[in-house]
């Protein structure tokens, strides 16, 4: 005796609920997560040594910046605070030698802007040759 074949269904996979699951668990995931932000950053300061202030030259240029931003040039204090007053004065104490070595020495309550000003202005005039000048820390 023969019997009639059932017809056969193709198998298939329904991905529906698998599409379900998976946006269910990508929100679980991102409302469990948590975005940190690095707020600060660590940083550590060279240390100053004695050794170091041993190699001046007599021949050099001496940026002094006092607490309120005022500029001496070489001990010569300056009309203004402004930056083309400190470069044409760099430039007339230099005579035009942009290899002397620059120092520029500012107080510990010194607006920080009025050091970045001395030290654009010189890098505008060309001076390559720049220190800042440091005290060692107390023991």
């Amino acid at each position: 005796m023969k019997f009639p074949r059932q017809p056969v269904e193709p198998a298939t996979i329904d991905l529906t609920p698998l599409i379900d699951m998976v946006f269910l668990l990508l929100i679980f995931f991102l409302v469990s997560t948590t975005f940190t932000r690095e707020r600060e950053l660590t940083v550590q300061l060279p240390e100053a040594s004695v050794e170091d202030a041993a190699d001046e030259s007599p021949d050099r240029i001496e940026i002094e910046i006092s607490a309120s931003g005022e500029y001496a040039v070489n001990q010569q204090r300056l009309v203004n605070r402004e930056g083309e007053t400190l470069g044409k004065a760099l430039m007339d104490v230099a005579k035009g030698n942009t290899k002397l070595p620059l120092i520029i020495t500012a107080d510990a309550a010194t607006p920080h802007q009025a050091v970045v000003t001395a030290m654009d202005v010189s890098g505008k005039q060309g001076f390559t040759h720049l220190r800042i000048t440091t005290r060692q820390p107390e023991k």
